[in-house]
């Protein structure tokens, strides 16, 4: 019996709540004027004085200027137009007031939209908000994730086929200057938690194996194989092999040499400290050489690293390599491993590559991004990233350019 009750309560309760609903009318008010502290709250003290409940609102500042939109239902009866000019005079804010609908229990955004790039422009946004609107999808939602050191912004989209709207987007970013990146909303957006990174033209801005040979005197030769084999023209490992045995002979010292010269890509501090600070594993797993991946693992502190590794014999390279050759194949194995390693599902890893070698990995991530990529990757990946900062990545993972700088002070 005392479970009845409530029951009983609950039911009486949700009936009056349906009638004094259906007793009321909603309108939307817009607000837009130069910005400064107090407006939002008087214009909720008016509401509340007036009886409004708060269906919906949205509030942006934009270079000092407020723009809010709230949709408030209030009594039948009640004129709150006379009330809302008034506020309008004494904030010296621009107002705007209509009856709408009742608002629908609301629209769940499908997908979010990331354009990105040193300048998106009204032409680009114009064609992006077309390809929606012809698959019968709306843009509910324009967020800046950040200025600098590239302009970000999501778009929250809705519509009955998100399916054909994220195809349709994703072909037509080949057409941008600006980049596009397309997601399903939910949790997995966020989840991400594990990062596997390409080394060599990704995390660091010259590929490992062209270093060394210059070091040893036959870089035109050496580079020459390695630009064939990126752009998946040659056998990654045959080339592999061509290389290695134009290297037949150097001194290991040149080890240190080259190792001295590495520097990383714009950003990549940035982006690999962020990750860290928000908890993210951090993998790189490299075509090129563990000399080189075990200074990066130990100087940033990474949690894994794996890469080719030169025989040497007598102090002088054999122009072979010790064990199994990390080639385009092994990297998605070993993305694998990782992922099983620290018990995070593949739908939460992202991979980022540039080379042919790459596309296995990035295909077997939850999320594939072409970082300044060759052409063939281009069009295989998930996203393309085509500006020149490493950082720019934390934007397609809805990371906000302030959230890093809070990052900064954890």
């Amino acid at each position: 019996m005392l479970n009845q009750t409530p029951k009983a309560h609950n039911a009486s309760s949700h009936e009056r709540n349906e009638n004094l609903m259906s007793s009321r009318r909603s309108i939307l008010i817009s607000v837009s004027g130069l910005d400064r502290p107090g407006i939002t709250a008087a214009l909720m003290d008016l509401l509340s004085f007036h009886d409004c409940f708060i269906e919906d609102v949205e509030q942006i500042v934009i270079r000092g200027r407020l723009n809010l939109s709230t949709i408030v239902s209030l009594p039948a009866n009640t004129d709150l137009r006379p009330a809302l000019l008034l506020f309008g005079y004494e904030q010296d804010i621009d107002m705007h007031f209509e009856e709408v609908s009742s608002t629908p229990a609301g629209q769940q955004s499908d997908l979010l939209v990331t354009m990105l790039g040193t300048q998106v422009t009204p032409e680009e946004f114009g064609s992006v908000a077309t390809i929606v609107a012809s698959h019968g999808g709306n843009i509910e939602r324009i967020v800046r994730l950040a200025r600098e050191p590239v302009r970000a912004y999501e778009l929250a989209v809705s519509g009955p086929n998100p399916a054909e709207i994220r195809v349709a987007l994703l072909e037509h970013a080949h057409r941008l200057s600006a980049d596009l990146a397309v997601h399903r909303r939910g949790l997995g957006r966020r989840a991400k938690r594990l990062v596997v990174l390409d080394v060599d033209s990704t995390l660091i801005q010259d590929e490992a194996i062209d270093m060394l040979a210059e070091q040893a005197g036959v870089r035109t030769e050496v580079a020459e194989l390695t630009e064939r084999a990126m752009a998946g023209e040659l056998n990654f490992n045959e080339a592999m092999d061509a290389r290695l045995a134009l290297l037949a002979g150097a001194d290991e010292s040149l080890f240190e040499q080259v190792v001295a010269r590495i520097e990383l890509t714009p950003g990549a501090n940035t982006f690999l400290r962020t990750l860290q600070r928000l908890g993210y594993k951090i993998a790189i797993v490299s075509g090129g050489f563990t000399f080189v991946t075990d200074y990066l693992a130990n100087e940033y502190e990474l949690d894994h690293a794996y890469a080719n590794r030169l025989e040497v014999v007598d102090g002088k390279l054999t122009g072979r390599l010790l064990g199994p050759m990390v080639d385009r194949e092994r990297k998605a194995e070993l993305l694998r491993e990782i992922a099983a390693k620290e018990e995070i599902p593949i739908g939460q890893v992202v991979a980022v590559g540039d080379g042919a070698n790459d596309l296995d990995m990035l295909a077997a991530a939850g999320l594939g991004i072409a970082f300044n990529a060759k052409q063939v990757v281009r069009e295989a990946a998930d996203t393309t990233l085509n500006v020149p900062y490493l950082d720019a990545v934390l934007f397609v993972l809805g990371i906000t350019r302030h959230e890093v700088e809070e990052a900064e002070h954890i």
